[in-house]
């Protein structure tokens, strides 16, 4: 598939190409499907004897013109490793990069969190320098005193014990636990036999906290057999791969990749493989899949073009199963963090057209209505932009009209004219769409405030029951499916909505009772309440304290004080109660 320019922007293989083609050309597509074909300006074809030969050609094809819109591996991120510094007093430390200084390097691991659990084993138990730049010091710094550094800065240790020191740390992070187990049971009994006690109860505890580590660690099951595990996560066009390498019992690699994806997810699958592994990086002798189904080719092709045997397998047991769940969850947050990043613009195209829209609804505003029995009305408005969250442009609204009754429309027409009123006077502009929480009712009470403005925003509310779209005026909603990427923003911003006012309400609720419980105290009215609660913080804080720093920081009588305390130490009694 060529652009207008002449560029090939897509290479794909079938066994039928007018089926193919139909798939692209007739029906109704998916946004990622209508922006590839939207770009097509002429077709060229070349015919081949096999569905092999066409995997060859195509793997070729990508490889010399790198279509835009084929997979395009990128590395997601480099990984971060744990490094033991090659200085005269060797540090150990996270890095991402690599310095070939005869630095000693431990990883990559499988995740941020392991990382930093072994460095702070590694600084617990074996206190080695930290600061970049050793200088010579009179006096050792906080972290001598406190067990973390051995000071070689104030002469408070000598090399050879030093480097005796970072050899049990090489140990520990190349997974020779054995021999280190076994050379601190024997300082412990040493000790020990010497009445050093506590010099005893330090080294078991370092032994304790070694084979606790070692035997939670996820990423070794002493399985010798070299296998791959092989995760993508796929949303519209965007793709991400995770690859798990399994050598000798450990993991010894995790790739990521992220790319985009214009065939089917099977297509992906397959292209991510036979473009992953090549010469020089051949394939183990099993790959595990979350659905190996359909990937001949690949076996086909890693035995002919690689010379290699590899089984293409879908875990068969526990073990399997938590390796690959593991992948699939890296790949899954990637995605996720690539949509945060980047917005969600085939949804919205989608959008756009069920809602029947001028413009692409980039900026969405939403709102909705909390209280608890018309006390504490609250209503939230979020923005969304391009798909994702635009916190820094949330809002609250108290509403002031009601006077305790329960109204939601009216509380929305409140809350929408005060909103737009402002955006109008100020001169900015206006969002792309808006989104309430409710179905026709609530849709029309703000259309109102919007005609009252002559606001000409469109408008649409999402109705919880079945996520039906209701549009001002409407005889019935307009209805998407439930896979739909258009209804999954939609349903994102109502959710939003609904999670920011309740948030408030219950803030707002749970003041309330704070100050009530104060002001239930003798001498102490509503001014009083708010400025003892707000001196202290909490209802907590002003049980705990004594009176006489209520009334200094709150500025009451001691007797006021006191009484306060007393009514907040009552409440909380009587919750715990309840």
């Amino acid at each position: 598939m060529r652009d207008s320019e002449g560029m090939i922007i897509y290479v794909g293989k079938a066994k039928i190409l007018k089926n193919r083609l139909s798939s692209y050309f007739t029906g109704r597509k998916d946004p990622k499907t209508r922006l590839l074909v939207s770009k097509i300006a002429s077709l060229d074809w070349i015919l081949t004897e096999t569905e092999y030969e066409a995997l060859l050609l195509e793997n070729e094809l990508i490889k010399r013109n790198s279509p835009k819109y084929n997979i395009n591996l990128k590395d997601g991120k480099s990984y971060p490793v744990i490094r033991i510094t090659a200085e005269e007093w060797p540090r150990v430390f996270r890095t991402r990069r690599i310095v070939d200084d005869g630095s000693l390097y431990f990883g990559p691991f499988p995740s941020a969190e392991i990382i930093d659990a072994y460095l702070d084993l590694v600084r617990r138990l074996f206190p080695l320098r930290r600061c970049r730049r050793i200088r010579k010091r009179d006096t050792p710094c906080m972290y001598y005193h406190i067990g973390r550094c051995s000071a070689p800065c104030a002469g408070r240790i000598g090399r050879e014990e030093y480097l005796a020191v970072v050899e049990k740390v090489r140990k520990l992070l190349a997974g020779e636990t054995d021999e280190l187990l076994g050379s601190l049971k024997a300082q412990m009994e040493a000790a020990a036999a010497s009445l050093r006690f506590e010099e005893a109860a330090r080294t078991r505890d370092a032994q304790r906290a070694i084979e606790a580590f070692r035997g939670e660690s996820r990423v070794v099951d002493f399985d010798p057999e070299s296998r791959d595990y092989v995760a993508a996560a796929l949303d519209g066009s965007l793709a991400t791969f995770t690859v798990f390498a399994m050598r000798g019992g450990r993991l010894a690699g995790r790739d990521l990749f992220r790319s985009r994806a214009f065939g089917t997810p099977d297509e992906a699958v397959l292209d991510f493989l036979t473009t992953y592994y090549s010469a020089d990086r051949p394939p183990p002798p099993r790959i595990y899949l979350r659905d190996p189904r359909g990937l001949d080719l690949a076996r086909e092709y890693f035995r002919r073009e690689l010379k290699a045997e590899t089984d293409l397998a879908a875990p068969e047991d526990r073990r399997h199963e938590a390796a690959l769940a593991m992948a699939e969850h890296n790949a899954r947050e990637d995605l996720a963090k690539r949509r945060r990043e980047t917005g969600d613009v085939e949804a919205l195209e989608e959008l756009r057209r069920a809602l029947d829209l001028e413009v692409l609804p980039a900026r969405i505003e939403g709102f909705d209505i909390a209280h608890l029995s018309g006390k504490h009305t609250v209503a939230s408005l979020i923005s969304f932009s391009n798909g994702v969250p635009d916190k820094k442009n949330y809002r609250y609204f108290r509403i002031r009209s009601l006077e305790g009754k329960v109204d939601d429309f009216a509380a929305l027409r409140e809350a929408v004219g005060r909103r737009y009123t402002g955006l109008l006077n100020e001169g900015e502009d206006l969002p792309d769409l808006i989104l309430v929480d409710g179905g026709i009712g609530q849709v029309n009470a703000v259309q109102e405030i919007l005609d009252a403005l002559e606001a000409e925003v469109p408008l649409a509310g999402l109705a919880k029951e079945n996520e039906e779209i209701w549009l001002p005026g409407a005889e019935g909603p307009v209805v998407l499916p439930k896979d739909s990427p258009a209804l999954r923003v939609l349903v994102a911003v109502r959710d939003e909505t609904h999670r920011f006012a309740t948030g408030l309400n219950q803030r707002l609720r749970g003041k309330t009772l704070r100050l009530s419980a104060l002001e239930a105290a003798e001498g102490v009215g509503p001014a009083r309440a708010a400025r003892i609660l707000t001196a202290l913080g909490s209802l907590e804080a002003v049980a705990e304290a004594e009176p006489g720093y209520i009334a200094q920081a709150a500025r009451v009588p001691g007797k006021v004080a006191e009484a306060a305390r007393e009514a907040a130490r009552s409440e909380l009694a009587s919750r715990r109660i309840d």
